[in-house]
């Protein structure tokens, strides 16, 4: 069983405490990667392949076990290890991850004394210069840093219009830690690298390099204050979001200074009712807000736990709702590029017309799959996917039974889980980002269902796909419509060159080629036309019934000309 031994990290490690420190993880993984290799490697190659699979789902969870152990006693990036692993469902299997997800920042506070030293020497002065006071207990104690409550001195608050703020300070030697931590990860990468277990499933050495730079930026406090001013500007004057001010005079690398902007936690659905607040009106709303960032903004809070969110109250609110949600610790965001959105865009086709090749394709584009994956599987996979849930809206899928999701999802997990298959960076933080959006929302109102904050994006996402079919339909027709009315001036002065003799051949039949090549022309130019003004009919009626029936209806002039034009010359 795993042991509740709860240990602190050195706060000034020596070299010979960072020497432990990286045996130790390395001690760990190279146990583990042993009796991994004995189990699925050895074993099998000598006629036992039954014993290994019987034992496999134990041994998984007594590894994630001992995991949690090592993490809490060493923390660190170990516990963000731990949380990182918790999120790979694309890769690790659910004994694994299913205990890691418990993974929280156990470990206990650093003395104020040491908190007070790194204060004021990042600083450059004695915190009683810096602030009129400061709590010494944690508001909040994390593997990588601890915030306290204090106050502005009077000269500072009249300039930033603050008087109580919080500071947040990173663990001393945190610095030296992470830099063994990473150096021992990209050690055991590079072990896993020649594993073909495990190369042929996953880039391990990249993996370990998309969690140092994840890791790196969230100990960087100056860009966590430039990510909160940036979210801050993409929600201004939305009245549903708030976000606390930086105090930029007591602000360094390693020291964060914030307007303490401290309410009722959005899961403390007690505190939420005392206060006058439905906590189920809460989850669409902040459902909302999440997917906007997701879907419309593209930069989004990739750790939204409950945490991280308050619910504000706010007397004499004019929006009418009484409340608004406000975000803090912007360590950890993510951004959906324009490549990305292109990808889920044509994975989204792939789904609405059932074409599990598409999906495929798409997954490749994205870069989830590795190139030396073999396919077939998935795609068949996808197409019992499609088979069972493709022909079903958003509406009747709320009412699929949840144990049939379940059971496909086991059947689909283990198709994913024997392909080089990984999620990229981008991913890994929306399917963060979404799992614990659903899980805020779920504990705020058990019956509260995602697919109602889902559907509308859904929706967006396939008429803006329909929208950019049509501008690129009628581009193209401008385009050719400009060379078919500039075509037959052309002509013409070419027979007018003809006939005056300035080019010396004549042909009466030239003359006939070139009349029908107009009609031709024209011909296309209608049959462009009429598709175009269908297709844009078809999309704009969901949205708008009149002018998507008047573009339909409209759509038969150009029929008619594309079909009958031109015969009487023949």
């Amino acid at each position: 069983m795993p042991s509740n031994r709860r240990v602190s990290p050195s706060v000034n490690p020596g070299a010979g405490g960072t020497r432990a420190r990286y045996r130790r993880i390395l001690r760990f993984a190279g146990w583990n990667l042993a009796v991994t290799w004995f189990f699925e490697l050895l074993l099998p190659r000598i006629g036992l392949a039954k014993l290994a699979e019987r034992t496999r789902a134990k041994r998984m969870t007594r590894f994630a076990q001992r995991f949690h152990v090592l993490a809490v006693d060493l923390g660190g990036l170990m516990i963000k290890v731990g949380q990182f692993l918790s999120s790979r469902l694309d890769v690790l299997p659910p004994e694994i991850t299913t205990e890691l997800e418990g993974l929280q920042d156990e470990v206990p506070p650093v003395p104020f004394v040491a908190i007070r030293v790194l204060a004021e020497a990042e600083l450059g002065m004695p915190l009683e210069r810096a602030f009129s006071w400061v709590d010494e207990t944690p508001v909040a104690a994390a593997s990588l840093g601890q915030a306290h409550r204090a106050g502005l001195l009077p000269q500072d608050a009249a300039d930033t219009g603050l008087a109580d703020v919080v500071i947040k300070v990173q663990r001393p030697g945190i610095d030296t830690i992470v830099d063994v931590d990473l150096a021992a990860l990209r050690k055991v990468g590079g072990w896993l690298s020649h594993v073909r277990l495990v190369s042929d499933r996953v880039d391990a050495p990249a993996l370990v390099e998309e969690f140092a730079w994840t890791s790196l930026e969230e100990i960087d406090y100056l860009h966590e204050a430039a990510s909160s001013v940036r979210f801050a500007a993409e929600f201004e004057g939305d009245d549903r979001v708030s976000v606390p001010e930086v105090v930029w005079e007591r602000t360094t690398r390693r020291l964060l200074t914030l307007e303490d902007v401290t309410a009722i936690k959005i899961t403390d659905t007690d505190a939420l009712t005392a206060a006058g607040i439905n906590p189920a009106d809460a989850a669409p709303v902040f459902a909302a807000v999440m997917f906007d960032q997701l879907f419309s903004t593209g930069f989004f809070h990739a750790d939204p736990h409950p945490g991280n969110i308050f619910v504000t109250p706010v007397p004499d609110d004019p929006s009418g709702r009484g409340w608004k949600l406000t975000f803090i610790d912007f360590g950890m965001m993510g951004e959906v590029p324009p490549t990305t959105r292109a990808g889920l865009r044509k994975m989204l086709i792939a789904a609405a017309s059932r074409d599990g090749t598409g999906m495929v394709d798409a997954a490749r584009d994205l870069g989830v799959l590795l190139p030396s994956a073999e396919t077939t599987d998935l795609e068949r996979a996808m197409t019992q996917l499609f088979a069972r849930f493709g022909g079903m809206g958003f509406a009747e899928l709320r009412e699929v039974d949840p144990r049939e999701f379940r059971d496909f999802a086991v059947q689909f997990g283990d198709v994913v889980r024997a392909l080089p298959f990984q999620l990229p960076e981008n991913f890994l933080l929306i399917i963060r980002a979404m799992s614990l959006t659903s899980g805020v929302c779920s504990s705020l109102n058990p019956a509260f269902n995602l697919w109602d904050s889902v559907e509308p994006y859904a929706s967006q996402l396939i008429r803006d796909e329909g929208g950019n079919v049509v501008q690129d339909l009628g581009k193209q027709a401008l385009e050719i419509g400009g060379i078919a009315w500039r075509l037959p001036k052309r002509l013409d002065g070419l027979v007018t060159r003809f006939e005056d003799g300035t080019v010396a051949v004549a042909s009466p039949a030239l003359e006939r080629r070139v009349a029908r090549l107009e009609r031709t022309i024209a011909r296309a130019v209608s049959a462009l036309l009429f598709g175009a003004l269908l297709i844009a009919g078809a999309v704009l009626r969901t949205d708008d019934a009149v002018l998507g029936a008047v573009l339909m209806v409209a759509s038969v002039l150009p029929l008619l000309h594309a079909l009958f034009a031109g015969r009487r010359g023949r």
